[in-house]
């Protein structure tokens, strides 16, 4: 075991590290002084060459080196070019550009130009003619044919919503105020004006003796009494008969607020999903200390609800006839099993641990729109021609999924899909709409155990377009409604693929021929397909294809710098599972000179990717930038390193998603376990020399498998990571675990600071103190625990200026510099 930097030359860098040493335990009083070799290549940041080692200099220098990417890219409105942005490392500002599809570089969008550019997100009407949309809180339409823009609002109160009626006119919302433009007058009309207060009472009779006495007596009193009775009852008449009166006031109470609104294609209808006004995603009794603020004081940041404290009321519906004037409260019993006891079994189980019985009882249940985390659209789907309308509703409970329609005169709700989970129901693969002119709703749905494509007739079964072993999602229906397109893993769960299903006869057939991870999307004329696409080594560019077509590349923005570096593509295999996972995919990493024969055995790195739902085991470039370039840096320096999509991640559906309910960081170790063996089986590791790292979930990973596996690891570093599932947010956490009161036995269960007694082997800790999604109180929880517990193999770092995703290079830089120093001291 040694104390040096290996491989990196001449100079002396000389650390100081506070708490336990990893290398030599100490008192918790003592410092101990750590001197390692390294080369001048740290404190440069010049690119790296081919015949030049990485450095971790470079690694987590400003990224801007690697090429600034495009982002945010949309096809622009006759389809004949693409728009995208691009951001210099930590700059507040987006540069946008324009790029021809024949020829000809991007060109950079003057500011006083943007408001005339082709907008990514905006709605057409019946004919395609015409384009509405909101540019800086203001209203535009854009006539496609001439491509004139009119702005048509210049107000400080910004426009939420727009959307064409089904004669051409123009409706849009700002707050609880709808408007409607009048295409033929150019009338502007306020057709809704909602207020969340209670009803005015108007002019009262005198109710109480005293009042009656005072009307009797005092003859003044009584003359004004009826003459604002008689202007009351005016003003009521007026309104009624008066053309020229804007619509009247809906007063929907003093203790909800308007949480979503949407209208329907005439305009008569106006759906309103209303929440408890007391709600607040804040903490009560918490606040986030900045011991950096500007003024030189501490500042108090708000910061979010735990999960244990985060009592979500759900959400209510209200239909307003804007015609009739009339209301009407939308019931849930339409919903298939809105009043089960969906948690009966998971409430007993607690119950009995606490020697108590628990009692099923049905009961409505608390639901809320349905919260996709990854798409546009609203939950609330009109038909485009006809008042019919869709709406997703989930329960807060996570375990149920409704597309339901809504019946306008009653107010009642019609299943049209159920998807119940026992675990829970992603957040992702929640798309829907209408096939036009018809009473059939496409949809996406986890019901089979991966995300499938299918119709669905009213009063008929659904029709699945897509079936198999691989994740459905990014649906887009055609401009003329003959295909929805789609994207899949069909081949390789680490491999997109764009496809296309032929609604009227259900044949799939596959439009893009890559070989790594892809988003795409449609061209207005349906002609094209824009793609960001990435590989292994080739950070995302964008390409176009016409379909049928052949795929030409646009943007060329990766940096000569990092093209020219021999980095090495991880090798994706299958790791068999001893535990009845089947196999799990993982990144592997070899040694430069790998040699199996030879007599040494290779130190061994697994890093355990964050999210816990997400995908790092794929055939492109990882988000995990920075980590790619380190496990690059780390078979320098002789490492094998393993990167695992452990149980939980995201591409496998919904069996491989849901195998941690209840039980986090329980079949993740195993997972691990199981690499590790792969890797001495198959790599020529050995077996008492393997570190892991890993950030936020992968820093929850890392305590687990230290915690509860003490043998597995011989070092491992835990970077911004959950310490006690209980503090962290409901959105997450409750799908997961359900929720403390429900289910302490989960969180006990699954939470790192319950299991901290474990621990044996070397541990860091490392922790932004602005950290507004794993709060720093995580870390410093889990220290006093592991200071009370005596545990003296532990070190700490903080970084004070830093949120959950670091963002300043000298902070990346001394966090690796610090997980690369406890490996080489630790494994070596």
């Amino acid at each position: 075991m040694t104390g040096a930097f290996r491989g990196f030359g001449l100079s002396i860098l000389t650390l100081t590290i506070l708490g336990g040493c990893a290398a030599t335990p100490s008192s918790d009083t003592q410092q101990t002084q750590v001197t390692t070799q390294a080369s001048t290549q740290v404190a440069l940041a010049t690119p790296p060459s081919v015949d030049q080692p990485l450095t971790l200099k470079q690694i987590m220098a400003n990224p801007d080196w690697m090429g600034i990417l495009a982002k945010g890219e949309y096809w622009s409105d006759d389809s004949q070019s693409v728009y995208f942005a691009r951001q210099a490392h930590q700059s507040p500002l987006l540069d946008y550009y324009q790029q021809p599809l024949v020829s000809g570089e991007a060109a950079k969008l003057a500011l006083d130009a943007l408001h005339q550019a082709d907008q990514q997100y905006g709605v057409m009407d019946e004919a395609r003619s015409r384009k509405a949309y909101i540019y800086q809180g203001n209203l535009f339409v854009k006539d496609l044919l001439s491509g004139k823009v009119s702005q048509l609002t210049r107000q400080n109160t910004k426009v939420d919503g727009v959307r064409f009626l089904t004669n051409g006119d123009i409706a849009y919302w700002q707050g609880e105020q709808v408007f409607r433009i009048h295409g033929d007058s150019g009338l502007y009309e306020q057709i809704a004006n909602i207020k969340m207060v209670k009803q005015p009472k108007g002019v009262e009779a005198p109710s109480s003796y005293i009042a009656k006495q005072q009307h009797r007596l005092i003859e003044y009193v009584a003359l004004k009494q009826n003459q604002a009775k008689e202007k009351e009852q005016y003003q009521v008449e007026l309104a009624k008969q008066d053309p020229t009166m804007t619509a009247k006031t809906w007063y929907l109470g003093d203790e909800e607020t308007v949480s979503q609104m949407s209208l329907s294609p005439d305009g008569r209808y106006l759906l309103l999903s209303l929440v408890d006004k007391n709600y607040s995603w804040r903490a009560e009794h918490d606040i986030m200390p900045n011991y950096l603020g500007s003024q030189g004081y501490v500042d108090a940041v708000p910061a979010r609800a735990r999960v244990a404290e985060d009592k979500y009321p759900g959400e209510r519906l209200v239909l307003l006839d804007l015609e009739q004037h009339e209301k009407r409260d939308i019931t849930i019993e339409g919903l298939t099993g809105f009043d089960e006891d969906v948690l009966a079994s998971v409430k007993a189980e607690n119950a009995k641990a606490k020697g108590e019985t628990y009692k099923s009882e049905k009961s409505p249940r608390k639901v809320q729109l349905m919260q996709d985390w990854g798409w546009t659209q609203s939950a609330m789907q009109w038909q485009a021609k006809d008042n019919k309308v869709a709406i997703m509703l989930e329960a807060v409970d996570n375990k149920d999924r409704w597309i339901a329609t809504l019946n306008l005169k009653s107010g009642s709700l019609k299943t049209e899909h159920r998807l119940h989970d026992d675990a829970w129901v992603n957040y992702n693969f929640n798309q829907f709409g209408w096939l036009p002119q018809s009473d059939t709703l496409y949809y996406l749905s986890e019901e089979t155990g991966y995300s499938h494509l299918y119709l669905k007739a009213s009063g008929a079964k659904p029709q699945a377009l897509t079936q198999g072993k691989y994740v459905v999602s990014d649906i887009t229906l055609g401009p003329k409604a003959e295909y929805i397109y789609y994207k899949a893993n069909k081949d390789h769960p680490g491999i997109d693929n764009v496809y296309r299903v032929n609604i009227a006869d259900g044949q799939s057939e596959q439009l893009t021929q890559w070989d790594g991870q892809l988003d795409y999307s449609l061209s207005p004329d349906g002609s094209k397909l824009l793609l960001k696409a990435s590989r292994r080594t080739q950070p995302s560019e964008l390409y176009v294809q016409a379909i049928g077509g052949e795929l030409k590349q646009l943007t060329h923005y990766t940096s000569d710098a990092f093209k020219q570096y021999a980095w090495q593509a991880p090798e994706v295999v299958k790791v068999p599972s001893t535990h009845g996972a089947g196999d799990v995919y993982a990144r592997v990493y070899l040694p430069q000179g790998f040699d199996k024969a030879r007599a040494d055995k290779y130190p061994a790195v697994i890093f355990n990717h964050g999210a816990g739902y997400l995908q790092n085991a794929h055939y492109g470039f990882s988000g995990y930038f920075r980590e790619f370039m380190f496990h690059n840096l780390l078979t320098q320096q002789g490492y094998v390193v393993m990167d695992m999509d452990y149980r939980g991640s995201k591409g496998y559906g919904r069996d491989w998603r849901t195998a941690i309910y209840r039980n986090m960081g329980h079949p993740e170790v195993e997972d691990l376990k199981d690499g590790v063996n792969w890797m001495v089986a198959n790599t020529h590791v050995d077996l008492k020399r393997v570190g892991t790292y890993g950030g936020s979930y992968g820093g929850f990973l890392t305590f687990m498998a230290l915690f509860t596996e003490p043998e597995l690891f011989q070092a491992g570093a835990a970077l911004r990571p959950v310490s006690d599932w209980a503090h962290y947010n409901a959105p997450y956490t409750s799908n997961i675990l359900n929720t403390p009161d429900v289910d302490a036995i989960a969180y006990e269960r699954s939470s790192p600071i319950e299991h901290a007694q474990g621990l044996q082997k070397p541990l860091l800790v490392m922790s932004g103190v602005l950290d507004d999604n794993v709060f720093f109180q995580d870390s410093v929880r889990l220290v006093q625990r592991l200071i009370e517990l005596e545990k003296p193999m532990f070190e700490t770092a903080i970084y004070p200026v830093e949120p959950h995703g670091f963002r300043q290079p000298s902070s990346w830089l001394d966090e690796y510099r610090r997980i690369f120093k406890l490996f080489e001291q630790e494994l070596k």
